[in-house]
């Protein structure tokens, strides 16, 4: 009886056994993907704010690693003939992504561009004042009376000017001085005193080169809001058709700039290999300097850092009205997207 009783178990078993690897088989034949098959392949457009340069650093090495390609993104990565024209470009739905920076996405809203920021690069402000360390200039109020060299007008100005209010001076203590986009050959030539609008990660290393040690004064701890230098923006009235494939963009660039925080020399080696041109010291320690600024979390949106920065415009004119933190961005990772 007993033995019947095992044969019984035993056909049992093998049966489930069998209709198990029947319905596996049937799936697989279905056109339903894998757990571990990568999603179908769709196109996005980015477009750099400037050259490739090592701020752009988990873009590059999510290209070079796969990372996109694994989540069935084909990026196509342009660099502009204009540096103003990305987010106008992805306002009239010409690019799906661009690169801008959050002081000018408050003015590009308040003008009416239906833009919005969906992720961010570089996390902290990187502009800074810089002066030459063998100058006089050994705080902010020294400025009184120097020449100072800027880019462009806009943001910039009004930056430097809540600067010089937080160090109780004002613009008129000071000459400013256009010098395009010459910042460090004017610091070297002493041509001006001090720049605004260098940039921490690269106008030390471009000095250091010429044998020259600048010093830098960091707008954060000068009165001006912390704000996401570089950002990623898409234009609203294509956001929600194209949200899952930005969702997905986002995700790779947080792989990407993790794989960067553990491999950074590596990282360097590989990133270099992208263009010949990008092979150089000044990049190198540019690079370097990058690493710590870059968005660990791309997609989160810190809503308090925006509301400030509305405000510090709004209270100095610089935008004619408020609008809320959703219309100037989003988290496209957020739980139920």
């Amino acid at each position: 009886m007993k033995k019947l009783f095992d044969r019984l178990c035993l056909t049992a078993l093998v049966a489930i056994v069998l209709t198990g690897a029947a319905r596996a088989e049937e799936r697989s034949g279905s056109d339903a993907p894998t757990p571990l098959s990568a999603p179908p392949e769709a196109s996005l457009s980015l477009m750099l704010d400037w050259y490739v340069n090592p701020s752009h650093g988990p873009i590059i090495i999510a290209e070079q690693k796969g990372f996109f390609r694994d989540l069935g993104l084909k990026v196509t990565i342009k660099t502009p003939a204009d540096p103003t024209a990305p987010p106008k470009l992805v306002a009239a739905g010409r690019e799906d992504l661009a690169l801008g920076y959050q002081p000018q996405l408050h003015l590009q809203v308040d003008e009416g561009l239906p833009i919005k920021r969906v992720g961010t690069l570089i996390a902290t402000p990187l502009n800074v004042l810089m002066v030459r360390a063998d100058s006089d200039i050994h705080q902010f109020s020294d400025l009184k009376g120097k020449r100072v060299g800027y880019s462009v007008g806009g943001v910039e100005e009004v930056l430097l000017a809540a600067m010089l209010n937080h160090s109780g001076l004002g613009m008129e203590d000071i000459e400013p001085v256009n010098v395009n986009f010459a910042l460090t050959p004017a610091l070297l030539s002493r041509r001006v005193d001090g720049v605004t609008g260098a940039f921490r990660n690269f106008e030390p290393a471009q000095l250091a080169q010429e044998g020259v040690e600048g010093r830098a004064f960091f707008i954060e701890e000068e009165g001006v809001p912390v704000y996401d230098e570089l950002i990623f923006v898409a234009g609203t009235d294509t956001l929600g058709e194209k949200r899952p494939l930005v969702a997905r963009f986002m995700r790779a660039i947080e792989q990407a700039t993790m794989w960067i925080v553990n491999h950074p020399e590596e990282g360097w080696e590989l990133f270099r290999t992208y263009d010949a041109s990008l092979d150089n010291e000044v990049n190198h320690k540019a690079w370097e300097a990058s690493i710590a600024r870059f968005a660990l979390r791309p997609a989160a949106l810190d809503t308090g850092r925006y509301r400030d920065f509305e405000n510090f415009l709004l209270d100095r004119g610089v935008i004619k009205k408020r609008v809320p933190v959703e219309r100037l961005a989003e988290d496209v990772n957020a739980v139920g997207r």
